[in-house]
């Protein structure tokens, strides 16, 4: 058996392409910053250990700090660290390994893996290494390769029709979060490193199985809720063509409130039953009525105080009577602040870019075309 390494372009664009898993050996405040795609972190050394051989090193020079590694990782802890490396490669023989910079800890981890006759690739570098990699191949992409962004009012069902074709990529997917003032996670967004690697590696795949196609994105604005998009991606799609969605007023009020409303709901009260043992419908409750009303007031600047008073009076009216409605009268302030607010901004941004537009239609016309002139959906 040998130690494998991976340093080439076409040695990470398979990775990419296979979305192969990865074993993280960095300590857990190194992955919790941002992680390579499809990676588990099973450390190398914890952060307390890491922290200790950082002074150590600051303080007495290389071969200190790696004596003090060995003193500190060993034994029973060294033992269960390899063996919780060898249950993955078990579960995923195709898997490789990384560090920080590709320096020691991976080639540590190499060699103790060997030791047991198991062999695992590493990447050369670590991470440093394939996130340069990653963001030339954004820089590549975007200079060369088109974009077609799906647009459409609120409640046009953009991201359904994002998620049929194969050579789209779902950005409010990978940023979790639906774009909105209303659109926020109920768990956390990643972080932005993870966010750009996600991405950067759906557009890799899009781009290696669809060389001639364009590539799909709805339009967003910069900021999907705390995530940004990477400046060079946003003016790629600044200048991009545009297919547009559009749906009647009602039939957009309908899908909002089923997402925004009955939807969340269900999954607030999902949430807290999971956490707690005791009162999770009435947690569920306060916190489904906290998220809709700081929601709204998070476009009070823009909306103005007396029509966001207006509206936060037939929103509270909704939440006292949403159980013996079936939460219809969610459905008042749903159409008034899709029709003061999200209608006229999006109207206003559609009207700087309309002689981008290459086809306007209903769901059904805007999907069946993007099939036939641009790329072919996954159900066809």
């Amino acid at each position: 058996m040998k130690k494998t390494s991976l340093s080439t372009r076409a040695q990470y664009i398979e990775l990419g392409l296979q979305q192969t898993p990865m074993i993280d050996v960095r300590a857990a405040i190194e992955f919790a910053k941002g992680a390579l795609p499809y990676a588990v972190n099973l450390p190398f050394i914890n952060d307390e250990e890491r922290h200790l051989i950082g002074i150590c090193y600051k303080e007495k020079g290389q071969q200190a700090a790696i004596d003090l590694g060995h003193q500190l990782v060993n034994g029973h802890t060294k033992n269960s660290r390899i063996e919780a490396w060898q249950q993955f490669l078990e579960q995923h023989p195709n898997a490789v390994l990384y560090c920080a910079r590709g320096g020691l800890r991976s080639e540590l981890s190499q060699q103790r893996l060997l030791q047991r006759g198991i062999e695992c690739p590493r990447i050369d570098g670590g991470f440093k290494a394939m996130r340069t990699f990653l963001l030339q191949y954004l820089d590549e992409t975007c200079a060369t390769a088109p974009f077609t962004l799906l647009s459409g009012m609120t409640g046009t069902g953009k991201t359904d029709i994002i998620k049929l074709l194969h050579n789209s990529v779902d950005l409010e997917g990978h940023a979790n979060h639906k774009g909105s003032s209303f659109g926020r996670p109920l768990n956390e967004q990643p972080t932005q490193i993870d966010f750009e690697n996600n991405l950067i590696s759906a557009l890799l795949r899009v781009r290696q199985n669809n060389p001639n196609s364009r590539i799909i994105l709805e339009d967003e604005s910069r900021n999907i809720g705390g995530i940004h998009l990477p400046p060079v991606l946003s003016v790629a799609m600044a200048n991009s063509s545009v297919v547009v969605i559009d749906s009647p007023l009602e039939e957009r009020i309908e899908k909002l409130w089923h997402e925004y409303v009955v939807q969340r709901y269900q999954e607030t009260v999902a949430y807290h039953k999971a956490r707690e043992n005791t009162n999770h419908e009435e947690r569920a409750a306060q916190a489904f009525s906290d998220y809709l009303i700081d929601s709204l007031l998070r476009v009070q600047r823009r909306l103005g105080s007396q029509r966001t008073n207006e509206i936060l009076a037939l929103m509270n009216a909704a939440i006292k009577h949403q159980h013996s409605d079936s939460f219809a009268s969610h459905k008042h302030w749903l159409r008034a602040i899709t029709v003061d607010y999200y209608d006229p901004m999006y109207l206003y941004q559609l009207n700087k870019r309309k002689n981008k537009v290459l086809f306007t239609g209903d769901h059904q016309s805007v999907t069946q075309w993007l099939q036939e002139n641009i790329g072919k959906s996954k159900l066809s």
